[in-house]
């Protein structure tokens, strides 16, 4: 597992709950830093008229180690290593990222920008990254279900899967979570062609759960110790997720839908999440990505 530091609280946040995961999965954690000041030509030692412990590349040392500490005390049990990278952030955490099974990140680094929700390092990760992307605030919970987005789309069953094994590994229920409206779901024509349509709302919604129940079905055998709510509810999917956010510990969504439009890498619902969710959010990738 990789995590994404820069010495801002929220990193800290994210390096926290990093460690918590890699102690659920029995897996080791790498404490990452992207360098960025070499490639600028900046002196990196302290400054000849200042203290010996000054300079640039002392004080990321110290960040660093202040990140390694926090993972040892969060899970004393995970092995943590580290490592300072010289590049921009995104760059290598998503060169990071082709060699690890999930990476954390804050939604917030010390370049944000006020009034900004969430950073542009981690939204662009989430589009970019090979693997899972957890984007975790600095009041995370420690509580509540898994909620996962279900679109019935295959780019979306590796998040069903992912969300399956999240509420697997923290023992908790899981919410999925499917979100139609009249727009979206197409009108199921009557068994017997004689017959007239019926209620649309009513035929629309009985059809929409099937296919929920449908798109959960083999995950459900995969992982029968899970329990599982099913909810489908008429409205816009972006508020549904945001609302059901209040209350969960962690929201999996994937990175494209079934409304997605060809060329984007993230679709309009996982962006609105990183911004406004209330909780952790997971962004999973399809097919491009490693499981």
């Amino acid at each position: 597992m990789i995590v994404g530091v820069d010495g801002s609280a929220s990193s800290l946040a994210a390096v926290e709950a990093a460690a918590r995961e890699a102690r659920l999965r029995t897996a080791a954690l790498r404490v990452v830093h992207a360098f960025l000041w070499p490639a600028m030509h900046v002196p990196l030692g302290p400054s000849p008229v200042g203290p010996p412990e000054g300079g640039i590349r002392n004080m990321v040392d110290r960040l660093v180690a202040e990140a390694v500490e926090r993972a040892r005390a969060a899970a004393p049990e995970v092995e943590v290593s580290h490592t300072v990278v010289t590049g921009e952030p995104l760059t290598v955490l998503e060169a990071q990222s082709r060699a690890a099974d999930l990476v954390v990140v804050g939604s917030r680094g010390m370049g944000g920008f006020v009034g900004l929700m969430v950073g542009s390092t981690a939204v662009h990760l989430a589009a970019h990254a090979r693997c899972p992307v957890l984007v975790v605030r600095e009041e995370a919970p420690l509580d509540g279900p898994v909620v996962v987005g279900v679109d019935g789309s295959p780019a979306g069953d590796r998040a069903v899967e992912f969300a399956f094994q999240e509420a697997e590994l923290h023992r908790t229920p899981l919410v999925a979570l499917h979100a139609w409206t009249t727009w979206n779901a197409p009108l199921p024509a009557p068994q017997d062609p004689s017959e007239p349509y019926a209620n649309p709302v009513e035929a629309l919604g009985q059809e929409e759960r099937r296919l929920l129940s449908e798109a959960l079905a083999g995950h459900q055998k995969r992982h029968p110790d899970v329990v599982v709510e099913l909810e489908a509810v008429q409205g816009p999917t972006r508020e549904a997720l945001i609302e059901a956010s209040r209350t969960a510990r962690l929201v999996v969504v994937g990175a494209r839908g079934r409304g997605g439009f060809t060329g984007l890498l993230l679709g309009s619902v996982s962006q609105a999440l990183l911004h406004h969710a209330h909780c952790p959010v997971a962004v999973v990738r399809g097919a491009a990505a490693r499981h």
